[in-house]
């Protein structure tokens, strides 16, 4: 790690290390500040986030109250995608119709350039989102929360061998040239136990604004061997529902890290190297008001498609079991005729006559994808749930 960009105002303290034989510098991070000076472009970002935040969490228990029968119908594709971008930043792709196949029909990969890998890995990050949703229920954010999620994020995926659930006892570094070479393992439980303790101190900071704090310190400190962008980014999202008091967990903001890799990653460096707070939590600032803005207007195009569906299924002649299909669309838009028949208690051609029925109105159509049986997708709501919306 080059030193030379490391100034005075560095939060932290650089420590010489020997790694393989050769000296090198490793970044030991200040506690986070209890305190922060906004500087007025800050504060004005404020502002439009959190109206944003608002508006996105309004609008969701808005339309849920009024429209949709239950949150899932809008959270389980904001949290596929978030699967997704998280993943697709750690060089691990799979598309959305790949991710869906794998969650209807879960298999061991055959060898390990099976694409499936990278399937059952942004599988396991859904699950580790959930998992950790479900602990908030339990117990506080804390170091133990951490370590579940990540025990997840890792079973049965490659890492699976880097002691997943368990903080690491070796030195890690980032990028091949050791860009940054976070904490000691000497130096980790320290770094961790300070962090957890901020977490649940009452600060004079915004509390969103915290979360970005944060989320700097997690990934700064790098206390797993492996899985730490992925779980500093859950983290995230965890710490936003809870500590910006949200209904549901409606904000993730990989998508807008994906798409701005380059500049995420020089904000948290220049953070360690130069103390730039303002840059690092702009830039989290203008990724809220993104997403947010993003969230309500995929939750408006899937509305307006769902009462599409419901006035098409009321001309052709539809029944209470169809109706109660589309709404499982919106919440998983795949299925297959054994699985409508299993889930709906009815006969095989009973199912294959109400799959054919949905092909005929345009609103499933038979996946490219070689399967066995044969899958169906609801194409229209995979493009408005994980595509790229054009700007209005």
């Amino acid at each position: 790690m080059d030193k030379t960009l490391f100034t005075p105002d560095a939060p932290g303290q650089l420590r010489e290390i020997i790694v393989q034989g050769t000296k090198d510098w490793a970044f030991i991070p200040d506690p986070l500040p209890e305190k922060w000076d906004m500087p007025d472009e800050i504060w004005r970002l404020l502002v439009e986030a959190r109206q944003e935040l608002a508006r996105l969490d309004g609008g969701g228990r808005y339309i849920v109250g009024r429209y949709m029968p239950t949150y899932n119908l809008l959270l389980r594709p904001l949290q596929r995608r978030e699967a997704l971008r998280s993943s697709s930043l750690e060089g691990t792709y799979a598309t959305p119709q790949q991710l869906l196949l794998f969650e209807i029909d879960p298999r061991e990969p055959k060898s390990s350039s099976d694409p499936v890998n990278s399937w059952q890995e942004v599988s396991n990050y859904g699950r580790a989102l959930e998992l950790g949703l479900h602990l908030l229920e339990e117990i506080p954010i804390s170091l133990r929360l951490l370590r579940r999620i990540h025990q997840e994020l890792l079973s049965g995926v490659r890492g699976y061998d880097r002691d997943p659930g368990n903080f690491r006892r070796n030195q890690v570094h980032i990028g091949s040239d050791r860009r940054f070479v976070p904490v000691p393992p000497n130096e980790l439980m320290i770094c961790l136990d300070d962090l957890e303790k901020a977490i649940h101190k009452k600060i004079e900071i915004d509390p969103l604004i915290f979360c970005f704090m944060v989320h700097y310190q997690f990934e700064t400190i790098h206390p797993f061997m492996d899985g730490n962008g992925r779980i500093g980014r859950l983290l995230l999202a965890l710490m936003i529902y809870q500590c910006c008091e949200l209904s549901r967990p409606w904000l993730y903001l990989s998508a807008f890290f994906d798409k701005y890799k380059d500049e995420y990653i020089d904000y948290l460096f220049k953070v360690s190297s130069t103390g730039n707070w303002k840059d690092w939590i702009a830039f989290c600032l203008r990724g809220t008001i993104a997403q947010s803005k993003d969230a309500i207007k995929r939750f408006d195009k899937l509305l307006g498609l769902r009462k599409e569906y419901m006035e098409l299924l009321s001309k052709i002649g539809g029944n209470i079991r169809l109706n109660q299909l589309i709404d499982y669309l919106f919440e998983s838009p795949v299925i297959s005729i054994p699985e409508l028949e299993t889930m709906c208690k009815i006969s095989y051609p009973t199912a294959k006559a109400d799959i054919e029925r949905l092909v005929k109105a345009g609103i499933l159509v038979e996946s490219e994808i070689q399967a066995r049986p044969i899958i169906y997708f609801a194409a229209d709501i995979v493009d408005i749930a994980f595509g790229d919306l054009p700007n209005d």
